[in-house]
């Protein structure tokens, strides 16, 4: 689905940390709006958990991609996929607040799609319950498959005769 946003992907660089902290602190800030704490306090909490789960990544997902999104060139988001025979992952899909909203998520994600659906493979994600982007990952097809608490685990499946067509039956 080409819906004429110049989006392109580029491998995260050691030049991006800056832009990709930004970007996290972006996806917490209403959760840092509601706690006391001042300007310093939530800097250092942001950064402790952005390095946190950097490293949780990079631990469980080694062989993932980590590329940033790009909108005419300019960074405006992540997305941090990971492909096994069976699956394929969304570890995280993010954007800056000014670009969520605008298509970008849908097309990245109509094209995972595409390639899962392609390949016979499941897409799976996990979802914060209060995370507006539920309603689009609903819409796209996605059907929670457990409910983790905080998370709901989701998953995207091909038709049945692909699935079956694929794992050789």
């Amino acid at each position: 689905m080409n819906t004429g946003i110049p989006i392109s992907l580029r491998p995260e660089a050691p030049k991006d940390a800056d832009f990709l902290f930004r970007l996290y602190a972006s996806t917490r800030a209403e959760e840092m709006n509601l706690v006391p704490w001042d300007e310093t306090q939530k800097e250092a909490f942001l950064r402790m958990q952005f390095q946190a789960q950097s490293v949780h990544y990079r631990r469980y997902y080694p062989d993932a991609s980590y590329d940033v999104i790009l909108r005419e060139g300019n960074a405006v988001g992540r997305l941090y996929v990971h492909r096994t025979e069976y699956a394929i992952l969304l570890i995280d899909i993010a954007l800056l607040p000014e670009h969520r909203g605008s298509g970008i998520g849908s097309r990245l994600l109509n094209e995972i799609l595409s390639q899962a659906s392609t390949l016979g493979r499941r897409v799976q994600i996990h979802v914060e319950r209060n995370n507006p982007a539920l309603r689009l990952y609903t819409r796209l097809g996605f059907r929670i498959a457990e409910d983790k608490g905080v998370y709901y685990f989701m998953e995207w499946a091909p038709s049945r005769k692909q699935e079956i067509k694929w794992r050789g039956n």
